[in-house]
């Protein structure tokens, strides 16, 4: 798969490192999925800054991601679109209700830390 998944501490970081394709993007949310629960993982980041288009199943498949992770107890958040796919999304007015997005992958881990602290006192 052109994704390169990593562990940072509590955080997966998937850097998506060329254009997917349907069955991938779908592999891509399987494997994120299982390991959030194995690595006990309590944030990922997803590097998305070397597609050159995110379309409406990409989209929806990134949402799905985003639910999926929440629902094994881990926070998402979305780094690297490019300015032109960005006015793109806007454009084709997909629906990116669920997406915390960041500039960068340091923005993201402030972000992680930020959502993930305020869990501290759960049990988790």
């Amino acid at each position: 798969m052109s994704v390169a998944i990593l562990r940072q501490g509590d955080y997966l970081i998937a850097s998506i490192r060329s254009d997917l394709s349907d069955t991938q993007v779908l592999e891509l949310r399987e494997e994120l999925s299982e390991l959030v629960g194995e690595v006990r993982a309590r944030g990922i980041v997803i590097d998305v800054a070397a597609l050159d288009v995110i379309d409406s199943f990409v989209a929806r498949s990134l949402r799905s991601i985003v639910m999926t992770a929440r629902l094994r107890g881990a926070e998402t958040v979305i780094v690297g679109i490019q300015p032109d796919v960005a006015i793109a999304m806007v454009q084709f007015r997909l629906n990116l209700g669920q997406l915390r997005v960041a500039l960068d992958l340091d923005e993201a881990l402030e972000l992680l830390d930020r959502l993930t602290r305020r869990d501290v006192g759960d049990g988790r």
